[in-house]
């Protein structure tokens, strides 16, 4: 499918990406990806936003994969889109039966008539033959467009419930433990949901909110039709670049500090905690083996273990595992056999799904799933959809999720802690 591809230079990029936003949501469809100019080694743009399906796939997880796969191998072109953490149960003998309050579709990639990048000061338009010629006008409207001034924006209020209330939480990580002590698995992440009924939110103004206090490198606004995911993750699953794959999972989390000197103390200690570490250090093998599914004998490689990384909010141990793998080797085919991401459900992974299905409250859903695109030459880039507020507009549903990973050394009370840490920035949003 041939693009037209057209270049304007903008001074103030900040303001924008307020009236690129502001423009988008005029589109049933709309996915707005923003790196918030964090310095990557692996990144293709700075910005994107994706609008009005040209064709598209949504469907539930039987034989998702598959679908996905055809989708992509026909289409040829960009696609944007998500896969929900129970596309799991496509390639495992695994269900999600538990409470589901947003109704979002287990897989949902799209075609875009438009395309928008930004790379440094440079916007780049990619847009369908048949409506290349709306790009001067486009433009002109995106600069007269008027952004949404946070300042003004209102919600109903909101009453945020705990979908697992805390001595239920203790016990459940308790039970947890238990199957950690008897081998059944070595670590889960165990997550919990914060939830508000007949809630209404401007989901522009959270997201642009929530974006501004984490300023997360793989921020995502998500729009179809009434179903919104707002997104602060700072988390990377996996990318695809030419026969390289890259994956960066998350697993640690110590709080930023006012005092600058006991800030670089907290993020030292997270360095060195054996804890944090073996977290992460399972995690990495877990994803180890997952690449080793799909690379060229011998190419798994960790190029950074245990790196401590900081955002507006948090510091984060992160790694990096890259591999190789087969000019042949079809792109959904790695993404198949490593999703959905380890460090969102322990190890060994699908032991670990069994025991998260039983103990958590909640279907999963969008949340622990991946947004991203592929490119036409069939590169690809998703994150891990975490710190992230989901909001379906008619059930007037509003839903935020965290968890933390139980291993053998947990407490639960410092778990619990974790949690309502991660929660903040959400919570924080809808409230004020």
């Amino acid at each position: 499918m041939q693009r037209t591809i057209s270049r304007f230079t903008i001074d103030d990029i900040p303001a924008f990406k307020k009236h690129l936003l502001a423009w988008s949501q005029q589109f049933e469809t709309a996915i707005f990806l923003d790196s918030n100019n964090y310095q990557q080694q692996y990144s293709s743009f700075d910005c994107a936003l994706a609008v009005d399906e040209f064709t598209s796939i949504k469907t539930d997880f039987h034989h998702a994969f598959e679908k996905l796969k055809e989708y992509q191998t026909i289409t040829q072109d960009y696609i944007f889109g998500y896969i929900s953490y129970d596309v799991k149960n496509d390639t495992e003998q695994l269900s999600s039966n538990n409470f589901d309050g947003l109704d979002f579709a287990d897989l949902f990639f799209f075609q875009p008539q438009k395309i928008i990048f930004i790379k440094g000061n440079s916007i780049e338009f990619h847009y369908l033959q048949m409506v290349d010629d709306e790009m001067e006008v486009d433009f002109n409207e995106i600069l007269q467009s008027k952004p949404f001034d946070c300042a003004q924006g209102e919600h109903s209020s909101i009453k945020i419930k705990l979908r697992i209330h805390k001595d239920e939480y203790h016990q459940k990580v308790t039970d947890i433990l238990q199957h950690i002590h008897k081998g059944d698995i070595y670590e889960a992440n165990f997550c919990q949901e914060f939830y508000a009924e007949n809630a209404e939110i401007n989901p522009l103004k959270v997201y642009q909110d929530l974006n501004n206090i984490s300023e997360p490198p793989f921020a995502v606004f998500l729009k179809m039709n009434h179903q919104y995911l707002l997104s602060a993750s700072p988390e990377r699953y996996i990318r695809k670049e030419g026969t390289k794959i890259i994956s960066q999972p998350i697993k640690g989390t110590a709080k930023r500090l006012i005092s600058s000197i006991d800030d670089e103390k907290i993020a030292s200690d997270l360095a060195r905690d054996p804890k944090e570490r073996s977290e992460n250090v399972m995690i990495v093998d877990l994803v180890r083996n997952d690449l080793s599914k799909t690379a060229k004998k011998g190419s798994v490689v960790v190029e950074e273990l245990c790196k401590v990384y900081s955002f507006k909010q948090v510091h984060q141990m992160i790694s990096t595992v890259v591999s190789e793998i087969e000019e042949n080797t079809h792109p959904v085919e790695v993404i198949k056999t490593t999703f959905p991401m380890g460090s969102m459900t322990g190890a060994p992974k699908v032991s670990a799904m069994k025991i998260i299905e039983k103990y958590e409250a909640t279907k999963r859903g969008l949340y622990s799933g991946a947004v991203g695109y592929f490119t036409p030459e069939g590169n690809f880039d998703f994150n891990v959809v975490i710190r992230s507020i989901l909001y379906n507009a008619e059930k007037k549903y509003v839903s935020f999720s965290v968890g933390s990973a139980i291993t053998a050394k947990s407490n639960p009370e410092k778990e619990y802690e974790e949690c309502l840490l991660k929660a903040k920035a959400m919570k924080f949003v809808l409230l004020n």
